[in-house]
């Protein structure tokens, strides 16, 4: 009989992560629900399928096959209180570390709670039956998809990981009747390594270390780092929050954030992802990706992970730095400078805005300062100019809410008073934290740019979901416009001097200009200082879409772009405000 599988795509995605991870003896529990797995396995010669009636000994079966031969085992189970049976083998297994797949066929899960006959629900594990539980819906989508299979890799690696144990997975079941598929999908394979492993070989002749937010690097990690650059012909791609101050950086927000057009270095052979969250929102070709880690977890961030290293950063890069002995033009940093360049040239001069103001003032931070950035718009635009070497940024991305970008940077200034400690911020961020102005232990080392437009931006941007909403309708709510004095020029003003901060504002580019010096000054103030500025929101929204610029064959699409999001009347304002 010509081996046919099942229609079911989680099923065929599941059966394929199976044979690519090397796992081949299952015990099948008979059933109806799991007969879109069982039926697409038992004639296919790469798994060795063993027959048990109780899933109660079905677990203790494989317990005692895992053990001896200190490899994977499935158990496949149905509906109802099948699974309810395997607690008791599954628990002799997280005890002893034995890598047993407990997988539980289910119907749709959406059904839970409905009074469906023969359904349990399965949401929840006891602690000690399973390192790991995980559902896998059938996938309606391309976003499902690729979540199947980055969950079902994970739950794969997780049986062998940190001394093995058991794991479960809860699949979901179509009852699809129909056997006709002949292949299996080319699944995405994820693998793990640890320092005990062999490690990868690594050929690539172009190289990204792509670094989410990240603490300082310690000055052997960044030498490690650097050295590795000059080996593999690497660049540093990062933002604001990443932290890497080596000679390989690269702030890619000007390239990497462009919307309608992809720069030929943005083609790398792979890419090495460090760090944590970032608010770059950078844009990737499709390239192979390895995770650097300590923790060791699967995080699938651009949808192309093929491998994670469970590893301290510095190890990793050590280890590839002793493979390779000589060191080559980095061809690829030339490549990222030159099309940096390109573009600024091309954005040219811009409105009053918070690119603007990054734009004027990034390089000129005092040294040796801290800087805090606001979620979002303010991190931004932050990320397209870089700030001195000696400069650290921060911003909240962890949880990525507008509160708190206050305190954070209150809460650092605290530690070191000789440091000048900036916080770039946009109102409502700024009325959400404005509590923390009135602690007492706030100090002259602490300095705030609060942009006011007046509104969330970033729910009038180009990509906000709202933006069919003309600019009124979009502040009736989810803009959150008009509130906290609409701009007053006296509200801020008021609160921050009674509190003892010394208060500055601005309404042009020059006005600006003429105090930014005194802001940005490398010398302690008698007080901390709050410098507002005020800008429409139509020059944030042109400045913002002036940097993502669409290129085609060299030539700068911006005036066409300026005129389709403003018409020529609107165009034609924004380019003498600009002149002016």
């Amino acid at each position: 009989m010509k081996q046919k599988y099942t229609t079911e795509e989680n099923v065929l995605q599941l059966i394929s992560l199976l044979k690519a991870h090397g796992i081949t003896r299952i015990v099948a529990s008979p059933g109806s629900t799991n007969i879109p797995f069982v039926g697409s396995v038992q004639n296919d010669p790469f798994f060795k399928i063993y027959s048990c009636i109780d899933e109660r000994s079905a677990a203790y079966l494989a317990c005692g096959m895992a053990e001896e031969s200190g490899e994977p085992v499935v158990i496949s189970c149905t509906g109802a209180t099948a699974a309810r049976n395997y607690p008791s083998g599954l628990t002799e297994a997280f005890y002893r570390k034995l890598p047993i797949l407990a997988l539980t066929s289910s119907q749709p899960f959406g059904r839970v709670g409905h009074l469906y006959p023969q359904f349990t629900d399965r949401n929840v594990q006891f602690n000690d039956i399973a390192t790991m539980s995980v559902q896998i819906p059938y996938p309606y989508s391309v976003e499902e998809r690729w979540s199947n299979n980055a969950k079902i890799n994970n739950a794969l690696l997780q049986l062998k990981r940190h001394g093995c144990g058991p794991v479960h997975i809860n699949l979901q079941t179509t009852y699809s009747k129909d056997f006709s598929t002949d292949n299996l999908p080319d699944e995405r394979v994820i693998k793990r390594y640890t320092i005990y492993d062999s490690m990868p070989d690594l050929k690539a002749t172009k190289v990204c270390i792509f670094v989410g937010s990240h603490k300082k690097f310690p000055q052997d990690l960044e030498k490690a780092v650097d050295e590795f650059c000059e080996k593999y012909n690497a660049i540093v791609l990062c933002d604001q929050t990443s932290n890497y101050k080596g000679k390989y950086r690269i702030l890619g927000g000007l390239v990497a954030g462009q919307q309608e057009y992809t720069a030929a270095c943005q083609y790398c052979d792979l890419m090495i992802h460090l760090g944590e969250v970032s608010g770059s929102y950078f844009k990737f070709a499709n390239t192979k990706i390895w995770r650097v880690s300590i923790d060791g977890e699967v995080r699938d961030t651009f949808k192309l992970l093929s491998a994670v290293f469970e590893m301290d950063e510095k190890n990793f890069f050590e280890c590839y730095n002793r493979r390779r002995k000589n060191t080559s033009p980095n061809t690829y940093l030339d490549e990222w400078k030159s099309e940096i360049k390109k573009i600024d040239r091309i954005v040219g001069d811009l409105p009053l805005s918070n690119v603007w103001m990054c734009q004027q003032t990034a390089h000129r931070l005092p040294e040796n300062s801290v800087l805090y950035l606001g979620i979002l718009n303010s991190l931004r635009s932050w990320n397209l100019y870089d700030t001195p070497k000696s400069v650290y940024s921060y911003s909240t991305v962890g949880g990525f809410g507008i509160d708190g970008g206050l305190s954070s940077c209150v809460g650092a200034s605290l530690v070191y008073p000789e440091k000048i400690y900036f916080c770039v911020i946009g109102d409502i961020a700024f009325f959400y934290d404005l509590n923390i102005l009135g602690n007492r232990n706030i100090r002259h080392n602490f300095r705030i740019l609060l942009v006011n437009n007046g509104t969330g931006y970033e729910m009038h941007c180009a990509n906000s979901t709202g933006i069919n909403f003309d600019a009124e309708e979009r502040d009736r709510f989810f803009a959150a416009g008009g509130h906290n004095g609409n701009k007053s020029r006296d509200l801020v003003r008021h609160f921050a001097e009674d509190l003892g901060f010394e208060y500055m504002k601005a309404e042009s580019k020059e006005e600006y200009l003429e105090k930014v010096e005194h802001f940005i000054s490398p010398e302690l103030t008698e007080k901390p200082i709050l410098f507002e500025v005020f800008v429409k929101m139509e020059d944030d929204d042109y400045a913002y879409n002036a940097t993502k610029i669409t290129l085609k064959d060299g030539v700068s699409m911006v005036k066409q772009m300026a005129k389709g999001l403003l018409g020529e009347k609107g165009f034609s304002q924004v380019r003498r405000i600009i002149k002016g």
